[in-house]
């Protein structure tokens, strides 16, 4: 059965790359019996604080961005010998190497190195950052040497300063948009179509040196600069 592993990674401006060597990988010995991810949204004028007002109605909500992917699960470690795979090390050993590649702080980089988790299709590559490691210790030796522990690890999505830029050009609203016009088109209804506001064509109006807004000409050329 494949297991789950844990990989510190090299990062740079433009790529996240998976180390080798035996040092920098982390395998499991028990595979996580599920795991959790999650995607978020962001959307503007939401609360007083964005633009909404006490006592109105709330503003229509507008898409700014897309949050990091999150992912999360649990693993136990087993220091007993009654697993294959762990007779050879203990709970402690097992605990030191992951925190050694997900968690210590790295003086190149001045921060937590980046890891890729690979196990099955739907965790393949996910390169992440660890955000919260919580250990319970459940089984001792009579010498209080911990014998077993669940590790509860949670990561956020890990970005290169290329990926986020390009992120940033995929769900920014600040993207000038070249239209064609065609039968039928009005300012107002390609502004809604655009901004989801028909109010700022008079604006894209004096933007495009328009006589008039009311007849627009089919195949005609207008631009529609970034706006808030």
């Amino acid at each position: 059965m494949a297991k789950l592993t844990i990989t510190r990674c090299d990062t740079s401006k433009t790529q996240i790359k998976p180390k080798s060597g035996d040092a920098n990988i982390f395998t499991t010995t028990i595979n996580p019996s599920s795991f959790k991810r999650k995607y978020a949204t962001k959307f503007s004028g939401t609360s007083p604080s964005q633009g909404g007002a006490i006592g109105k109605s709330a503003p229509v909500p507008k898409f700014t961005g897309s949050e990091p992917e999150k992912v999360s699960f649990s693993l136990t470690l087993d220091g007993t010998g009654v697993i294959p795979d762990a007779v050879d090390t203990t709970v402690s050993k097992q605990i030191e190497k992951l925190r050694s590649i997900a968690y210590a702080y790295s003086g190149d980089s001045h921060e937590p190195d980046a890891v890729q988790i690979d196990w099955g299709d739907e965790l393949k590559a996910y390169q992440g950052r660890l955000t919260g490691l919580d250990i319970d210790y459940t089984l001792f030796d009579p010498d209080g040497a911990p014998l077993r522990a669940k590790m509860s690890l949670d990561f956020i999505e890990a970005l290169t300063e290329a990926q986020v830029e390009l992120e940033a050009k995929k769900t920014s609203p600040d993207l000038t948009h070249i239209v064609q016009v065609r039968k039928g088109d009005t300012l107002p209804l390609l502004c809604e179509r655009i901004y989801k506001d028909a109010s700022k064509y008079l604006e894209i109006a004096r933007f495009n040196d328009l006589d008039s807004f009311r007849n627009l000409t089919p195949d005609t050329l207008l631009r529609f600069p970034p706006m808030r």
